[in-house]
C-alpha cells in the first residue's frame, strides 16, 4: 500500500541548500509573474460568477459539494493574487462581477452537466498553473502556483470520483497488454490514409478521448449560451462554434469507433430549454474565447504524441478553425470594449 510518506519527493532527491535571493516580496513583479497572475485572476474571476449560478440551481448533494469546493478554490486564488498585486502596486483587474450573472434566471443545465463542466474547466486551469511553475522565479509566487496545481489535482480527483460513482462517464477503453517490446521498424507506422494502417496506439487513443470529452462538454455549454445570448453577432459566432465542434467530434469518434473503441457520449440532453439569460453577453463571449484558446494548447499536446498522419491532419484543421474563431471573438470583445489588456512591455515607439 502506498502511503503519503512514499510519495514525498525528498525521499528520492537530495536537498539543495541554495538561496538565489529572488524570494524578496518587495521585488517588482516580472513579466512572467504579472502575466500568469493576471491570467489566473481573470479565469477565476469568471469562474466565481459561473459557479455561483450553477450552485444556486443544484440539488444533488455530492455535486453541490463539488461546486462549493470549486467556488471556494476560485475565491481563495483571487484573494491570494490580490495580495500579490497590492504589494506590487499592480492595478486589480476588473474581471467579472455580480453584474455578469443573474442568479434568479431559470435553470439552464442539469446537475450532471455541472460535473462535466467542472472537469472541463479544471483541466484548463491546471494547464495554466503547471506552465507557470517552471517559468516563475520568485519563490513565493512559484509556491502559489504549485499550491494552485496541487488544489486542482485533488479537485479533479473528487470530480472523477463523482463521474465514476454516478455512472456519468464511460470507463477508459481497454487495449491488450503488450507481450514484449515491439520496436517501430517500418515507415508505415506513420500511415493513416493508404496502405498498411496500424491500429491506434495508447497515446493516440487517450488524446482522441480527451478531445472528445472536452468538446462534447464545450458543445453543451455553448448550446445553452447560444439560446440565451442577446447580441446577434455573438449568436452567429456561437452557432459557428457549435457546428465546427460537432464536425470535429464526429471525426474523432469515427477514428475510435472504426476500431471498436467506445468514446465519451454527447451531453446535449443536459441543456434545458430556458431562454432567460443567466449570464451577460460579455461573460459568455469571454468564456468561449478563453476556453477555445485553451483548446489550442490541448491540440498541440495531442499533435506532439500522435504519429498517424490522418489524425494529425484532423488536429491541424481543428487548430485552424479554432484560431479563426478566437480571432473573430476577440474582435467582438474589443469592439464592445469588454476586454482588458494583459500587462505590456514598454512602448519604445
Amino acid at each position: 500500500m502506498t502511503t503519503d510518506k512514499d510519495l514525498n519527493p525528498m525521499n528520492v532527491m537530495k536537498p539543495l541548500n541554495l538561496n538565489p535571493k529572488i524570494s524578496d516580496e518587495d521585488q517588482p513583479l516580472t513579466s512572467f509573474e504579472m502575466g500568469k497572475l493576471w491570467a489566473t485572476y481573470m479565469g477565476n474571476s469568471m469562474s466565481i460568477q459561473i459557479l455561483s449560478y450553477f450552485l444556486h440551481h443544484c440539488v444533488d448533494e455530492n455535486i453541490k459539494t463539488l461546486l462549493e469546493n470549486g467556488l471556494a478554490l476560485s475565491t481563495d486564488f483571487i484573494q491570494r493574487i490580490e495580495r500579490f498585486f497590492k504589494k506590487g502596486n499592480f492595478p486589480i483587474p476588473i474581471g467579472f462581477t455580480k453584474d455578469d450573472v443573474n442568479l434568479g434566471a431559470p435553470r439552464l443545465y442539469a446537475d450532471e452537466f455541472y460535473v462535466h463542466y467542472l472537469k472541463y474547466a479544471s483541466k484548463a486551469g491546471m494547464s495554466l498553473y503547471a506552465v507557470a511553475v517552471p517559468l516563475v522565479m520568485r519563490e513565493d509566487i512559484r509556491e502559489f502556483f504549485i499550491y494552485c496545481n496541487q488544489c486542482a489535482t485533488v479537485y479533479l480527483g473528487q470530480i472523477n470520483n463523482v463521474l465514476m460513482e454516478k455512472r456519468f462517464i464511460a470507463e477508459p477503453p481497454l487495449i491488450p497488454t503488450p507481450e514484449g517490446i515491439d520496436k517501430i521498424d517500418k515507415q508505415s507506422y506513420l500511415n493513416g490514409f493508404f496502405g498498411d494502417v496500424r491500429p491506434l496506439q495508447a497515446l493516440e487513443i487517450i488524446h482522441l478521448w480527451d478531445n472528445i470529452e472536452n468538446n462534447v462538454t464545450s458543445m453543451a455549454l455553448l448550446s445553452g449560451f447560444h439560446q440565451n445570448v442577446q447580441d446577434q453577432k455573438i449568436k452567429a459566432l456561437f452557432k459557428r462554434g457549435l457546428d465546427m465542434t460537432d464536425k470535429a467530434v464526429k471525426q474523432y469518434k469515427e477514428k475510435l469507433h472504426v476500431e471498436h473503441i467506445q468514446s465519451p457520449s454527447y451531453l446535449d440532453h443536459l441543456v434545458k430549454t430556458s431562454t432567460y439569460p443567466p449570464f451577460s453577453d460579455k461573460i459568455m463571449l469571454f468564456h468561449k474565447v478563453d476556453m477555445f484558446s485553451m483548446k489550442i494548447r490541448s491540440f498541440g499536446n495531442s499533435l506532439a504524441v500522435t504519429a498517424r498522419r490522418d489524425i494529425n491532419l484532423l488536429y491541424g484543421r481543428t487548430l485552424m478553425n479554432i484560431g479563426l474563431f478566437v480571432d473573430d471573438g476577440m474582435n467582438i470583445l474589443i469592439d464592445k470594449g469588454w476586454v482588458e489588456s494583459p500587462p505590456k512591455a514598454y512602448d519604445w515607439v
